[in-house]
């Protein structure tokens, strides 16, 4: 419950030093236009912090961490996250001070997403198995 919890925390750091970034980078560079760095802010108070104040409350109400998928979880959807916010911070970096992107960069973060989609699904696999089981009626 603690990790939850200070991941959570350390993704609300994140997000809100993304946002101080993106507003000073783009200011002292003079740039006007479209960058990932807009949306690094968002991704990482919803896919981050967002995500693990919930799943804090799928832990109170159901002991989710008792899970052996919920390791498998909080440590993919973590690499995946950092992968991929990583990536969009030196793509957004790149785009605002005029530098080209190579394919590798789209590689990386491809790698982030597959590993963010794999700790969704130990997730929901993790919730599926903390759930009680449900109650049939008796037939007649």
């Amino acid at each position: 419950m603690r990790k939850s919890y200070f991941a959570a925390v350390i993704y609300t750091v994140l997000g809100l030093l993304a946002g101080v970034y993106f507003r000073e980078l783009t200011k002292a560079q003079e740039f006007v236009g479209d960058t990932q760095l807009s949306v690094l802010h968002t991704h990482l108070l919803v896919l981050g912090t967002l995500v693990f104040l919930l799943v804090l409350l799928f832990e109170r109400v159901a002991g989710l961490s008792r899970s052996r998928w919920f390791g498998w979880f909080f440590w993919t959807y973590n690499a995946g996250m950092l992968i991929t916010v990583g990536g969009m911070a030196v793509n957004g970096t790149m785009t605002v001070l005029g530098e080209p992107t190579g394919a590798a960069l789209a590689g990386i973060s491809g790698l982030g997403h597959t590993l963010l989609t794999i700790g969704l699904v130990s997730l929901f696999t993790a919730i599926h198995r903390t759930l009680p089981a449900p109650q049939h009626p008796q037939r007649r």
